[in-house]
């Protein structure tokens, strides 16, 4: 098994950051008028997913990274939602959005086990 030496290193950041290349490229479809409103917020929220995950590694404490894998969790969980509006809406279709759905889906058990690791080690 490879040595994590940064969280770049981290395939749940890896996968974070396809996650927020494909938001973004999925953003592009969408509805001018909606730049302001769910644009931003989905790409805020897909941002938001490896950022929270490279802080929390950065954190001198397990509790302090276990507590931002929670909130990049938390964020992924959002993203998904708007995920499913846009589909409910008609503004994107379940075809253009699997990539997204499938990594969120991927990206959310990674948390969820790393998160479990992470906090047995600070017990």
């Amino acid at each position: 098994m490879a040595r994590i030496e940064s969280f770049r290193d981290r395939i749940v950041w890896q996968r974070a950051m396809d996650l927020a290349v494909e938001i973004y490229r999925l953003a592009r479809l969408l509805l001018r008028d909606e730049t302001y409103r769910l644009v931003n917020q989905m790409t805020r929220a897909a941002a938001s997913i490896p950022a929270n995950i490279a802080e929390g590694n950065a954190r001198g404490t397990a509790r302090d990274y276990a507590q931002f894998l929670a909130i990049a969790k938390g964020s992924l969980t959002e993203l998904e939602t708007y995920l499913i509006l846009t589909m409910r809406i008609s503004y994107l279709t379940e075809q253009q959005t699997q990539t997204a759905v499938e990594l969120v889906n991927q990206i959310g058990k990674m948390l969820t086990s790393l998160r479990r690791r992470v906090m047995e080690t600070s017990l």
